[in-house]
């Protein structure tokens, strides 16, 4: 969302700057709408975002939907769905994000660009971690980060709150059994 609407964008790196940036990181854009796929996924839940969609974005360059778990969305939902995604205004994108994007009918994701996410290699987010503790002038044994990132399993979110926990009690560095104990 940011880097679609970001003032310097769309950009792939957006500058947060701006107040778009900042309204769209706080959760107050009111061009952003986010939809939970699951209780949200009849036939009137989307015709209700087929009405929506044809208003301008309030102050953003786009209205962007973002649909979590919409494989949960009905069959009728879907084809509600379908016409807007066939001729979608200009000023309206769609997120789709799912864990089965199997039970996608094949008519809608046809109609979608597909990223497929994984998890970050722990080498990576090790690295990530060695870059932060540097940042934030904190000691940290390279196996202790090892081992963070290890049992983060390719998420650097629950990597870096992990460091940040062992950071908050650890006044003399941050050691692997320090990682050990704690994991």
């Amino acid at each position: 969302s940011k880097a679609l609407n970001c003032q310097k964008g769309p950009t792939p790196e957006p500058c947060s700057r701006w107040s778009s940036c900042g309204e769209i990181t706080g959760g107050r854009a009111l061009d952003v709408i986010e939809i939970d796929g699951a209780s949200n996924r009849g036939i009137e839940d989307v015709r209700s975002i087929r009405e929506s969609i044809r208003f301008t974005p309030a102050s953003g360059r786009f209205k962007i939907y973002i649909i979590d778990e919409v494989h949960q969305i009905t069959g009728d939902g879907f084809n509600a769905l379908l016409k807007t995604l066939e001729e979608p205004p200009l000023h309206a994108k769609f997120i789709f994000a799912t864990t089965a994007p199997h039970k996608i009918p094949p008519t809608v994701l046809s109609r979608c660009q597909r990223f497929d996410f994984r998890r970050i290699p722990t080498r990576v987010i090790a690295e990530v971690l060695a870059g932060i503790v540097r940042k934030e002038n904190l000691r940290a044994d390279e196996a202790a980060l090892r081992e963070i990132a290890k049992a983060a399993d390719g998420s650097l979110r629950d990597a870096e709150s992990i460091l940040d926990q062992l950071a908050s009690f650890s006044r003399d560095g941050i050691s692997f059994h320090q990682v050990a104990d704690a994991l």
